[in-house]
């Protein structure tokens, strides 16, 4: 006998999962207005993760965008109490400790970016420490931090909260229901089938936990997560009633965290042993379907690592009694970030990957996710968050499950900048990758490509004393100033073939770019045009050059991290438009080899019957040449501040064309060189990266970028209203260029920077410049405050150190070098 039918024939959206995630989705979306929201849950409310996770609330994070979120969530959560929706909020604050001098560092390079965000995050003695935390034995401590503001609290009890609010404002929601396929229409959601019946919906939004990379494979759609086991123990009671509640404890080097659970601690941890769980024979998720409410078998033997520490750090942990193990499986992605956004096919988002710090999201994921679906774009820069930011590499189970097995055990450790990922390497080479490895290149791993980061055969010792000190100098080389030097002074080849190159084409190819960029892009064939693409606001979501290759063709690249991202966006602004293009990511088929430098010319002619000449080749033009005997597609562009060249050959010419360029170097001292190089040199020139001086969430005005910006351009363009509008009242905030008075001290971005005492913005990027002799940072300033000359301060690790707003360019103003 069929099951009765449950559910509704039709809504707007279907959201998938009675998780946290899923209920503060529907209680947003409700909150904006939407009542056609339906919310089906597989088995009851909260009875997947969300039923045994440990509860904790922390807000700052390395991330901006994911620190924002969660002093969202703790916004929302105190409300929630307030206005008589109990769920058990405790803001008891937490407390992170250093046992190690490495540890202390981080945390106050940590507290300098609490700064920004105004959280109260403050250095405290151990003594402070344990007289917050009295169970503590201080040996080996070095320090720690009091967040007062952190919390923790019951999740179902959030969960069931925001689903009772959600269902007060019309949200229907269904449990014992699963979800047994979806349907597309066109390459749009169209139905959502159920054991209880067929829901006919715009938008299907996948909050399905673990289970949510199998509801995703129903519309084809990969999801990268794997479930993972994580366990904690809850103690027996032994704390006394009329104590004062217990701050959060973590102990990074000593892999655990505690809270207090009524008389009792709750301890948890990171081991170095992860487990994932169901995992099929491919390697993919397989997990049961009745597994619902469930746990895991408890597992000692993992804890064995993480339970001495805990003694050592609460020596009563050692003595007291475990009322009960908590081992239950967590969704976690490859980098430890969440997957959010629509999929490639429209209608089809997702909110999953939570990482076991999901609760401490649940509110800024909700929010975030209610704005993407009904504004189409969320308010806050989550792109590195965005489900398309993953490669295709990613499909392959083995592959994510390796790189999430290494994230989840490294889970505690230190983000050294330039610290590299030991799995799934080697999987995207350049044609001229032997050449590198046989040469002393150092690589650095992006987006699955392996690039040349240095050449350690380029090192000098005589330039030692160039090490920046502390963490800038811990992967570092002398071989950057060889190569940084070389290019200013002779000519340097880089291998950029890591390059996202698209192809866009057909019939309306030129009016579609030109409807999606700031630039008038649609130029003449040949034409290199350097553009943004917008939100409706204004904010850059891309940052690439367009080149016109034929009447209907163009190529874009962009930077190698961002080509999964820029694709999924062109492709979603095609389907808005009902473009006639074809987006072809072809990153593959082609190499890329730059060659910048003043001696850039004379290497190049002798190979090449073309004209090089400013007048027959200018600057931001392309031509199709030979170089020796290879076929190449020539750009005028730098990214250095140089003349040169980005040379485009088909990839099975790319390792010839390299050994044609180094032999005919020789004659000019033509020194190989890599991307850390390359970032010296962009710094001193000024030139923009997308991710951190550009982001969603700056315009093209205050980034120092109006010269792109075309806002008569027939036809208009995406974002065109929310420049006019930034144009008319005029930008609040410029970015601006700093000098460090010490051009020793390095900064790593996200420093605070002040004026006057007061904290004003903070470093999106920097680091030295060795033409100049400096050390460089930029960062947004108030437009009052960011005139050349006036005296700022930056944050380095505790350190205030001073410096001044520069002019722009600090390097080559007229761009004669460019030019030449």
């Amino acid at each position: 006998m069929a099951a009765p039918r449950t559910v509704p024939d039709s809504t707007r959206i279907v959201v998938i999962g009675g998780g946290v995630g899923g209920a503060s989705v529907a209680h947003h979306l409700a909150e904006l207005g939407e009542t056609e929201v339906v919310l089906l849950e597989r088995a009851e409310l909260t009875s997947g993760s969300t039923f045994h996770s440990a509860g904790l609330v922390g807000q700052l994070r390395a991330d901006p965008t994911l620190t924002r979120m969660n002093m969202y969530s703790v916004e929302l959560y105190r409300r929630l109490e307030r206005e008589g929706h109990p769920i058990g909020w405790n803001e008891s604050g937490s407390i992170k400790l250093a046992s190690s001098a490495e540890r202390m560092e981080e945390i106050r390079r940590q507290i300098s970016w609490a700064r920004t965000y105004d959280l109260p995050l403050h250095e405290i003695s151990p003594t402070e420490a344990q007289d917050l935390f009295p169970l503590l034995d201080l040996d080996g401590v070095v320090g720690a931090a009091h967040l007062a503001s952190d919390g923790s609290l019951d999740p179902s009890q959030l969960c069931y909260a925001l689903a009772n609010l959600a269902r007060a404002r019309g949200v229907r929601i269904v449990e014992r229901t699963r979800v047994i396929g979806i349907d597309t229409r066109a390459g749009r959601v169209h139905r959502v089938r159920t054991d209880r019946g067929d829901i006919e919906c715009e938008i299907a939004v996948d909050c399905g936990g673990m289970f949510a990379a199998e509801i995703a494979r129903m519309v084809g759609v990969c999801v990268p997560i794997v479930p993972m086991s994580h366990q904690y123990v809850v103690t027996e009671a032994f704390l006394p009633r009329d104590a004062a509640p217990l701050p959060s404890l973590r102990d990074p080097d000593l892999l655990v965290y505690f809270r207090q659970e009524v008389d009792g601690l709750v301890m948890g941890g990171y081991e170095r042993t992860p487990a994932p769980f169901a995992l099929g024979p491919d390697g993919r998720d397989a997990i049961p379907p009745d597994f619902n409410g469930r746990l895991l078998p408890d597992d000692w033997s993992r804890m064995e690592e993480i339970g001495h520490n805990a003694a050592r750090r609460v020596p009563i942990m050692g003595t007291v009694g475990v009322r009960t193990m908590i081992n239950g499986p967590e969704a976690f992605t490859p980098d430890n970030e969440f997957c959010l956004g629509e999929t490639e096919v429209a209608g089809f988002f997702v909110a999953a990957g939570f990482c076991a710090h999901g609760i401490a999201g649940a509110g800024g994921i909700g929010r975030v996710m209610a704005e993407w679906i009904v504004a189409g774009e969320p308010s806050f820069d989550v792109w590195h968050m965005d489900i398309n930011r993953f490669g295709r590499q990613y499909r392959s189970p083995h592959h994510t499950l390796a790189r999430t097995v290494e994230t989840y055990s490294t889970y505690y450790d230190i983000p050294y900048p330039g610290q590299q990922r030991a799995s799934g390497r080697r999987l995207r080479l350049s044609p001229a990758y032997p050449w590198h490895a046989q040469h002393g290149a150092v690589f650095g791993e992006k987006a699955g490509w392996e690039r040349v980061d240095w050449y350690e055969s380029n090192a000098d010792p005589t330039l030692e004393h160039l090490r920046p000190p502390g963490w800038a100098g811990r992967h570092w080389s002398s071989a950057i100033v060889v190569e940084h030097r070389a290019t200013r002074e002779a000519a340097a080849l880089f291998d950029e073939s890591s390059f996202a190159k698209l192809e866009v084409s057909g019939p309306d190819a030129a009016t579609f770019l030109d409807a999606v960029c700031d630039n008038a892009v649609a130029r003449g064939v040949g034409d290199v045009t350097y553009t943004q693409a917008l939100n409706r606001r204004g904010g850059i979501e891309a940052d690439f050059t367009v080149t016109r290759t034929g009447d209907d063709t163009f190529l874009i690249v962009t930077g190698t991290a961002f080509g999964s991202h820029d694709t999924a966006w062109l492709r979603k602004q095609a389907r808005r438009r009902d473009a006639r293009v074809r987006i072809a990511d072809v990153t593959g088929q082609l190499a890329c080899l730059a060659l910048w430098g003043p001696r850039t010319r004379d290497l190049l002619a002798p190979l090449t019957p073309a004209d090089l000449g400013n007048g027959a080749f200018p600057f931001m033009t392309s031509q199709e040449i030979t170089v020796g005997s290879i076929p190449v597609r020539a750009l005028r562009v730098t990214f250095v501040g140089e003349l040169g060249w980005e040379l485009y050959p088909s990839a099975e010419y790319g390792a010839a064309l390299w050994q044609t360029l180094w032999d005919a170097g020789r004659t000019v001292g033509l020194v190989a060189g890599g991307y850390r190089a390359i970032e010296t040199l962009r710094l001193e020139k000024g030139y923009r990266v997308w991710g951190s001086d550009l982001t969603a969430e700056t315009n093209p005005y205050e980034a120092g970028l109006g010269f792109c910006v075309k806002l008569d351009k027939a036809g208009g363009f995406e974002g065109q209203d929310g420049l006019r509008t930034v144009k008319r009242d005029g930008p609040t905030r410029r970015l601006r260029a700093l000098v460090l008075d010490d051009p020793h001290q390095v900064v790593l971005g996200s420093e605070p920077v002040r004026i006057d005492g007061a904290t004003v913005g903070r470093v999106t990027s920097g680091g030295p410049g060795y033409t100049l002799d400096a050390s460089i940072a930029y960062a947004y300033l108030p437009i009052d405050r960011a005139a050349p000359g006036t005296r700022i301060e930056i944050d380095l690790f505790g350190t205030w150190v001073g410096g001044v707003v520069a002019k722009e360019p600090l390097f080559d103003p007229g761009s004669t070098r460019v030019l030449a």
